[in-house]
């Protein structure tokens, strides 16, 4: 029988995800040693390996069947847009994409103004303003400190992600729309989901158990 393969987003979502896996009874204890230089851990008694992987390099591991599953934000699949399955919200790492910026800002989109909009995730914004509020805008994708963007007049406003809100309010900036609430999803391989059907929709349903 061969493995299943899942990749793990880095980070806070791994570590939640393996404590997830504990509670349905899969371990992999070697996935808690800080200093290993391991990139595959392995649980040999299930027959599952797991590797960790940057966000969004996990919808492609999965896409192109290099991990028959993965674990990863729901910002990550709308922005990446692979050919997968999503079967499973995982109900952590839960936040908001908003469109946020100065309060005066809010009359760009209530007249549906064109406006440039900065963002680390160009899809989605792309998508909101153009599919949902029929908006015309300009996207300008940066990397880093998006809330920067409005202050130093590059952009109008910003797309991103939202948990608290602190660091917009620390910036003079505030949240004027709701994109889409986001958390932890679990995704397929459309192929492992035909060969390896039984195996794969048993893992789905303990997940699910274990989650509700």
């Amino acid at each position: 029988m061969r493995e299943l393969t899942i990749a793990l987003t880095k980070g806070r979502l791994a570590s939640k995800t393996m404590e997830l896996f504990e509670k349905i009874g899969i371990r992999c204890d070697e996935m808690k040693d800080k200093d290993t230089r391991k990139l595959i851990f392995t649980n040999e008694e299930y027959g599952v390996r797991f590797f960790l992987a940057k966000g969004p390099d996990v919808p492609t591991y999965v896409e192109y069947g290099a991990a028959d599953l993965g674990i990863v934000g729901k910002d990550t699949i709308l922005e990446e847009n692979r050919k997968i399955y999503e079967v499973l919200d995982l109900g952590y790492g839960k936040c908001r994409m908003c469109v946020c910026g100065p309060a005066s800002a809010r009359s760009y989109l209530e007249h549906n103004q064109m406006i440039r909009v900065a963002t680390k995730y160009p899809n989605i914004a792309r998508d909101f303003f153009y599919n949902q509020k029929n908006q015309n805008v300009e996207i300008i994708k940066l990397n880093g400190s998006i809330e920067l963007a409005p202050i130093v007049g590059l952009s109008e406003v910003i797309v991103d992600i939202v948990e608290t809100g602190s660091t917009l309010r620390e910036n003079g900036l505030t949240v004027l729309e709701e994109v889409c609430p986001l958390s932890a999803r679990l995704v397929v391989n459309p192929v492992s989901m035909r060969m390896d059907n039984d195996r794969i929709r048993d893992l789905i349903l303990r997940l699910k158990d274990a989650v509700s």
